[in-house]
């Protein structure tokens, strides 16, 4: 790798060091490839992570917690995962939860004893878990539902979170009273007394909220022996990775692009940055180890909870596509919208992202519809706009451009190489993958890992 310097020490840069100095070494380091939602979430990641991870060293999650679901079927076996990175599947890789991820501790042993019971073993030793990461208490989690019933009857409407404890974790975080795992391994006297402050500032707030506190310490207590043998300096775990013989390296985001706290449908989004950002904030990586950016898109769009959805389908063709995709939140168990494929979105997530591919979801899903159509653009008072309003109220108000295509009334979920597809579906394909100005790596026609078909 080159380095470009400028002013006075472009003239210097190839003069040799002073004497008894080493020159400083450029040593990049190892690539880390990191797969993202392109939309609002629910497109299929866990299954693209599963087939990369399949010749990962190390899989990684950078931010969230048990909000996001992923759904991995492997051998007929369905596992679904929260917390858990999805390549915990894989035997030979570790599975990293980075300082970015906010853990709910019993959300996270009873999803790996759950999995276990489905035939995961061996998983707790496959785990590494950062010490940097912050944790999500029982009492957030009655607070995120607190705060969801003031926002309904405050406003008439409420953000429609998953009430994982996810917002308030990440507010204690930001307002510097949250505990991290380094905390609760440390002294627990000291752990004590911060979680009992944190308890009565969240009751003064809330004074409907009671917490057991000495019993849920109790619990704590337990679960951090149980953690401990996992936990790392997740900062010098990533570097010596990195930095030592040659690893494949995955990063599995969750929530995606449209869900992003900075960038997102605000305020209803996520609390974390789920962009390529959250990848480096998360995990301890320096922007010039990020290599392949692989973005997950549907076919078609879905969100789930309330906010903006411009080519949202309230009528049959949303019906259909919600039934046959079966589009129920992993998390919640929530019902999805469904609408058009919205490539505005998709192209702005790359505008954030820069994919280096697509991996294209649930094709088979459109197998029986006469025509599909694809938004390729907002108009607003009867104009196209180039960029994705920020503000919520301009995105309600905007009208969706179209391009229609044929359908292909056959059935692609047997497809396994491109020239099994239609030439209909085919073209749609393209029609996508140059509308975006981002290659089509993978078409997915099914649920399980055998049904991505490989483009190049």
């Amino acid at each position: 790798m080159s380095l470009s310097w400028s002013g006075k020490d472009q003239k210097n840069a190839n003069q040799p060091a002073a004497t008894g100095q080493k020159r400083p070494r450029n040593d990049a380091g190892n690539k880390v490839t990191v797969v993202l939602g392109a939309q609002w979430g629910d497109e299929g990641k866990g299954k693209v992570v599963d087939l990369l991870a399949t010749e990962a060293d190390i899989v990684c999650r950078c931010q969230g917690g048990n909000n996001a679901g992923h759904t991995v079927v492997v051998d007929g076996k369905e596992y679904d995962f929260h917390l858990l990175p999805s390549g915990i599947i894989n035997t030979k890789s570790i599975s990293l939860i980075g300082n970015g991820v906010v853990i709910h501790l019993p959300g996270l042993f009873e999803e790996g004893d759950k999995n276990d019971k489905k035939g995961l073993k061996g998983w707790e030793k496959r785990l590494v878990v950062s010490d940097r990461a912050h944790l999500v208490f029982d009492f957030h989690q009655v607070v995120d539902g607190l705060q969801e019933t003031e926002r309904q009857a405050q406003e008439g409407k409420n953000i429609g979170t998953t009430k994982k404890g996810i917002g308030p974790a990440y507010s204690s975080k930001a307002s510097r009273t949250g505990l991290r795992v380094c905390d609760l391994l440390g002294d627990f006297k000291d752990f004590s007394t911060r979680f009992k402050n944190l308890v009565q500032q969240y009751h003064s707030m809330y004074p409907s909220l009671t917490v057991d506190v000495e019993d849920q310490l109790k619990k704590l207590k337990e679960f951090a022996e149980r953690l401990r043998p996992m936990v790392r300096d997740g900062v010098y775990y990533m570097y010596e990775a990195l930095h030592g013989p040659p690893k494949k390296i995955l990063v599995e985001g969750a929530n995606a692009a449209l869900l992003d706290i900075d960038f997102g449908t605000y305020p209803f989004v996520t609390s974390s940055n789920c962009t390529v950002g959250g990848a480096c904030t998360g995990l301890g990586i320096p922007p010039m180890n990020i290599g392949d950016v692989f973005g997950v898109a549907k076919a078609y769009t879905t969100r789930v909870g309330i906010g903006a959805f411009p080519t949202e389908q309230l009528n049959a063709i949303g019906e259909l596509l919600q039934t046959r995709g079966h589009e129920v939140g992993v998390t919640t168990g929530r019902k999805r919208r469904c609408g058009w494929l919205d490539l505005v979105i998709v192209r702005y997530a790359h505008m954030i992202n820069g994919f280096t591919a697509i991996a294209l979801t649930k094709l088979d899903i459109l197998d029986v519809l006469d025509e599909i159509k694809v938004g390729v653009a907002y108009k607003l008072n009867g104009k196209r706009i180039p960029h994705f309003p920020a503000n919520m109220d301009v995105l309600q108000k905007v009208e969706v451009e179209y391009e229609t295509f044929p359908g292909w009334k056959t059935d692609t979920s047997a497809a396994r190489k491109w020239n099994d597809l239609p030439v209909k579906a085919q073209n749609y394909i393209r029609f996508i993958e140059n509308h975006i100005g981002v290659p089509i790596k993978w078409v997915g026609v099914g649920k399980s890992r055998e049904c991505m078909i490989q483009m190049f």
